[in-house]
């Protein structure tokens, strides 16, 4: 692949986490991002629907996974890399998604951060962040 069309590839790719992240409000269900937009230590935790919370963090989960793994493509161009992230991403979301869980069924004040933390987890791509250092720093240690 040439280098303009890589660019372009990547340039569309990381645009297409922009949009997500962008119009999530919009998009997604999630009552806790005006809870932790507001001082949600001086708040009651707001009234959740539990299975439409899940469905839509799994769902933007998996869409910037999905994107996230075109990127990881775009990059190596090696199917090892995308099978093993696609492995890493499968144990973290199944981890991530049952302390996510916990956290909404049984809220406590003290628990606030932890489960602000774990929901960016999930629905930002951060593990794409720790992903490409880590895969160049493979390739360049070989």
């Amino acid at each position: 692949m040439n280098k303009v069309l890589k660019i372009s590839i990547l340039s569309f790719l990381v645009a297409c986490l922009v949009a997500v992240r962008a119009y999530a409000p919009q998009l997604f269900y999630d009552p806790l991002i005006a809870f932790f937009k507001a001082s949600h230590a001086a708040q009651n935790f707001p009234e959740i629907e539990i299975p439409w919370l899940v469905l839509n963090v799994g769902i933007r989960f998996w869409l910037n996974t999905f994107i996230s793994l075109a990127i990881l493509w775009v990059l190596f161009q090696k199917k090892d890399i995308v099978r093993f992230s696609l492995i890493l991403y499968c144990i973290v979301y199944i981890f991530l998604l049952i302390v996510f869980l916990f956290l909404v069924k049984a809220p406590e004040k003290e628990l606030y951060m932890l489960l602000f933390y774990v929901r960016r987890f999930l629905i930002h791509p951060i593990l794409l962040l720790l992903l490409i250092p880590a895969f160049y720093f493979q390739r360049n240690v070989k």
